[in-house]
Order: structure tokens, then C-alpha cells, then sequence
């Protein structure tokens, strides 16, 4: 081997050797999580404006100001039944592998007098497809109208708990609790939330969602 070659030898093995030192002592920096809010149109804002902030939204302010490490993903459809979010929910998940679903569906199906029956099945799959692909789920409870009637009501309600309490899934008991029952909070059609209860809603989701993303955050 020749002087320039022997040279050029060292100095290649000199920069590698540099390079895996630093990369030693450089921390380990983990990859963002995925917070995937799989909706109906409250989860996707209908009626709101581009200026007015979806609780979706919100909730991603606050993650980022709590420092914690996670990109929320909104695949919320406005009219969404629990059928159609399953129809379509493994393309989804597989697209964004999240670590945690915020499954917020069943308003739709009350609307068009689903089976509860049918309802429950629905989400009771979403929410294992999504265990099985190694992630954590809210479920985001919802309520119907009084004329709907005590029974329809009652099995309606009691869905979303025993959803949560068959999977082991966390559970936001009534999604618009405090919000519903305020006109000044609804939009005209007394369905959908106004921009003045987007707030409100990403609170409730946060109280229950806040302790699972820190206990994650300190588990990387």
C-alpha cells in the first residue's frame, strides 16, 4: 500500500470512528406518537369556519404546549355512521399506526334509529382492531334527546360504558356534558357545537386523555 492510500485509509477510518462516537454520545431523540381522533362531524367541525378552531385542533395546542411528543391525526367525516367508520377503519389505522384512537362515534346512528345492538358491535370491533394493532383507545360517550324515548336512551348510554368496560378502554362519559343542554352553545340546528364550546369539548377529552400521553411520554 502506497503512502496516499495509507493516508487516505486513516483518515476514512479516523471520520467513521469520530462519527460513532458522537453517535453514541449523542441522546436518542424518540419518534413522535400518533393520536388518531376517528369522528363524526364533531370531531370534524361542522358548521365552524376555517378561523374557528375545532376542539381537534385545540387539543393539539395543548399537547404541543404540554411539550409532549405526539401529532394528532383528524379522520373525522361529517354524517359518519358506526358502519361506515368501519368500514374503513383498518385502511386508516394501517395508514397512521397511532398509538392512541379517540373514537368518537354513535351520534349518527341514533339520528337514523340504528340498532343499538348493531352500534355496539361496531365499535366494539374498531376498538379491538386497534388493540390488536398495539394501541390505546378513548371511547367518547354520547347522549340522545329525551324524545327518543327512557329505553332507547338508557341502551344508547350504556353502549359507550360497556364498550369501554369489555376492552378496557378509557372513556369520556358524555362528550358534550355541559354543552347539550346550553342553547348558547349549540348551533341553530341544536346538534352540533358552536365555535364557543370547542373548548369546552377538548377539556373533557383531555381530562381523561392527559394522563395516558404522560405515562407514555415517560415510558419511551
Amino acid at each position: 500500500m502506497n503512502v496516499s492510500v495509507m493516508v487516505y485509509f486513516r483518515t476514512d477510518l479516523l471520520a467513521a470512528s469520530i462519527c460513532a462516537l458522537l453517535a453514541l454520545a449523542s441522546p436518542s431523540v424518540s419518534a413522535a406518537g400518533a393520536i388518531l381522533v376517528y369522528g363524526d362531524s364533531i370531531g370534524a367541525g361542522y358548521g365552524l369556519s376555517e378561523e374557528q378552531a375545532v376542539w381537534v385542533r385545540l387539543l393539539e395546542e395543548r399537547i404541543a404546549e404540554q411539550g409532549l411528543s405526539y401529532q394528532v391525526i383528524n379522520e373525522s367525516v361529517s354524517g359518519e355512521t358506526t358502519t361506515g367508520g368501519l368500514a374503513r377503519f383498518a385502511l386508516v389505522f394501517e395508514r397512521h399506526q397511532p398509538d392512541i384512537v379517540v373514537l368518537e362515534l354513535g351520534g349518527n346512528d341514533a339520528l337514523r334509529g340504528f340498532s343499538v345492538h348493531a352500534m355496539r358491535e361496531n365499535l366494539l370491533a374498531m376498538t379491538r382492531h386497534a388493540q390488536d394493532g398495539g394501541a390505546r383507545v378513548v371511547i367518547a360517550g354520547m347522549k340522545v334527546p329525551p324524545n327518543y324515548g327512557p329505553r332507547y336512551s338508557r341502551d344508547f348510554e350504556s353502549v359507550f360504558v360497556d364498550v369501554a368496560q369489555a376492552t378496557g378502554s378509557l372513556l369520556v362519559p358524555f362528550l358534550l356534558e355541559g354543552i347539550a343542554t346550553d342553547a348558547s352553545l349549540m348551533q341553530s340546528d341544536g346538534i352540533h357545537p358552536a365555535a364557543s364550546a370547542q373548548p369546552m369539548i377538548m377539556q373533557l377529552v383531555w381530562e381523561v386523555l392527559a394522563p395516558m400521553l404522560q405515562t407514555q411520554s415517560r415510558s419511551r
